[in-house]
């Protein structure tokens, strides 16, 4: 009985967790989408330059939100100097997806600027979740 009290108390743990990443995460991701949008379909920047300043957007955004909100309490008190730089890491990774999106949907694909803007809002921030609670935050 022990067992399922903790096994349920982690799951719901872990439950809210999901729930305060994805409104966090829906956030940052609309942030980004939001500038490189604009940059690119609005201020006719190359949209591969529109992602590059979308991002670099998010990765603030993100963080702070993330350290805050999503993942509070989660990690202890450690080196907020290493939890950042490997915050930066996992953030290149979400970079790159989303300059993939963006190269094969905008450029490959020859589709409108909106395109890759799925995938930048439901794939990405699911791989980046594993990242950040496995390694990040942990």
């Amino acid at each position: 009985m022990k067992y399922l009290s903790r096994l349920y108390a982690e799951h719901g743990a872990l439950f809210w967790q999901i729930v305060r990443y994805g409104v966090t995460g829906l956030f940052v991701t609309a942030c980004q989408a939001a500038i490189y949008w604009s940059l690119a379909a609005l201020a006719g920047f190359h949209p591969q330059a529109a992602n590059f300043i979308g991002y670099l957007a998010a990765v603030a955004i993100g963080y702070v939100s993330h350290s805050l909100f999503t993942f509070r309490g989660q990690g202890g008190t450690g080196n907020h100097a290493t939890r950042g730089a490997k915050f930066v890491i996992v953030s290149l990774i979400s970079y790159a997806l989303n300059a993939l999106w963006v190269f094969l949907c905008v450029t490959h694909m020859g589709w409108p600027e909106w395109s890759p803007i799925p995938a930048m809002i439901f794939v990405t921030p699911a791989v980046m979740f594993g990242l950040n609670r496995q390694w990040v935050f942990k």
